[in-house]
């Protein structure tokens, strides 16, 4: 049953017993000799014992459309509360009348919005925290491991195709078959090239992914021209000098887009490849996005390591993490962090 016919049917259980109660009190004070007199008299041309019930009906319609009205207007002010909510604001009550009932409910969304910034705000100190923590545990290491990995696929393996790719190269030039030859040996030369860029993708895993005191828009700058001029896609970026002064919302945003860049260059197979971070609405805005050959999430968001790993790290520091993507169209990955400031806290 709708807001109305509930409104309409209270009207009649309180009407309709009201003009049956005063009636009888009416009849009972000043009774009638002849009850015909009720069909006789008129109201507005409409015999008197017809016009009490209609009089009672339409009062009732009239109340409940008014209160209907009324309600929908109170309950449209607690849905803009709560999609404000959603979007991270809370507009105010000032100047605005309120049933007190609807003013306690308006009052616990205000209450649920100010929790919901406090956990976003120890999950993005716990971040923090956890991310020194790591660094000062791990953080000689994990930089000498990598540093030794990065260097062992550089000079073996980087280097053995390369060499590859030019012996293969040369036995196109000088082969007996010409065009059978070309074709398999360019095959070949592709699969090789290929094989060269996944490796560039797997050293960008290894090397040490930290920050190391820059900015966030510096460190991205830096990795992005480096792989402009050593992959062949065209990477183009619009990244924005944004005030972040929590140490573990910048590592893990880093880190996200190490993983996506890396996906980009092993399994995308595009030409081109466009990241933007930027501040809008209170939110961090990281977006990747690539016109390569895309896939079916669904089936590969709960087998994919990467993807896992950058979901959780999104949720670390109380992001949203989402990604669009079908075969033939490409793949879109946005994380959206609200900022929280931590009471003037600030790394040093």
């Amino acid at each position: 049953m709708n807001l109305f016919f509930r409104q309409l049917a209270a009207g009649f259980a309180v009407i309709l017993p009201l003009v049956a109660a005063i009636s009888t009190i009416l009849f009972a004070a000043y009774p009638l000799d002849d009850w015909s007199l009720l069909w006789k008299r008129e109201v507005f041309d409409i015999p008197f014992l017809m016009f009490l019930p209609l009089f009672s009906i339409g009062a009732a319609f009239l109340a409940a459309v008014g209160s209907t009205l009324y309600w929908r207007k109170q309950f449209k002010t607690i849905e803009d509360y709560l999609l404000a909510v959603e979007h991270g604001h809370v507009p105010s009550k000032k100047d605005k009348k309120f049933l007190q009932e609807v003013a306690d409910i308006l009052s616990g969304i205000e209450q649920v919005q100010k929790q919901l910034q406090e956990q976003t705000k120890i999950s993005q100190k716990l971040a923090k925290e956890k991310a020194e923590e790591l660094d000062k545990r791990m953080q000689e290491l994990v930089f000498e491991e990598r540093q030794r990995l990065a260097r062992e696929l550089h000079d073996s393996v980087s280097q053995q195709l390369f060499a590859a790719s030019m012996l293969l190269s040369a036995i196109i030039e000088g082969g007996r078959d010409p065009e059978e030859n070309r074709r398999q040996l360019k095959l070949v030369e592709k699969t090789i090239q290929q094989a060269q860029l996944e490796m560039r993708a797997l050293l960008l895993h290894l090397r040490p992914a930290a920050l190391k005191g820059k900015s966030l828009k510096k460190g991205i700058e830096e990795l992005l021209v480096e792989l402009s001029q050593k992959v062949p896609i065209q990477i183009r970026w619009k990244v924005e000098d944004l005030q972040i002064n929590h140490k573990g919302v910048e590592d893990h945003l880093f880190r996200i887009l190490q993983e996506a860049v890396s996906n980009t260059l092993r399994h995308s197979k595009a030409s081109a490849m466009e990241v933007l971070l930027v501040e809008r609405d209170g939110f961090i805005i990281l977006r990747v996005t690539d016109d390569g050959e895309g896939f079916d999430v669904d089936k590969v968001k709960t087998a994919s390591y990467g993807l896992q790993n950058m979901r959780e790290r999104a949720r670390e520091i109380g992001g949203t993490w989402k990604m669009v993507s079908s075969p033939g169209m490409g793949t879109k990955l946005e994380v959206r962090v609200p900022i929280v400031h931590l009471g003037g806290e600030k790394d040093d």
